[in-house]
């Protein structure tokens, strides 16, 4: 079972068994959150910040795991809960992730139009017959 800690005093990756008993590990080096498992089973995916983070694991007893590598990054939407807000794609190789809006900033300029109705009324007269 992977999940997201702040027991060290930031949100960092953990794995333990699940049923226990067992130990735990902790796979992040520099923060982590949104943990998610690569179908395949041999590899961790997480978030610190904006990179996209990957550990290689081995489940097998004995547990073990490589070091944390970054992916990619990008400024994706960051989720305030602490489960995913994204998708690895079952060959592991894709990820379906949510993108800022970048024009999603108030507009510089607001029109208010009055008496449009007025205007409207003079530009197309009720009651005529064609």
């Amino acid at each position: 079972m992977a999940y997201a800690s702040d027991e060290s005093g930031r949100f960092e990756i953990y794995v333990r068994p699940y049923p226990g008993p067992g130990g735990k590990w902790q796979l992040s080096t520099e923060g982590g959150t949104e943990p998610v498992w690569n179908p395949s089973g041999r590899e961790l995916f997480y978030r610190s910040g904006n990179k996209m983070m990957a550990v290689d694991v081995t489940t097998q007893p004995p547990f073990s795991a490589g070091k944390p590598k970054t992916l990619f990054e990008g400024p994706y939407v960051l989720t305030p809960r602490r489960f995913p807000n994204y998708d690895v794609s079952e060959d592991g190789q894709q990820f379906l992730m949510l993108k800022s809006n970048e024009q999603s900033q108030a507009p510089a300029q607001i029109n208010v139009v009055l008496n449009w109705f007025e205007e409207l009324k003079q530009k197309v007269p009720t009651g005529t017959k064609q």
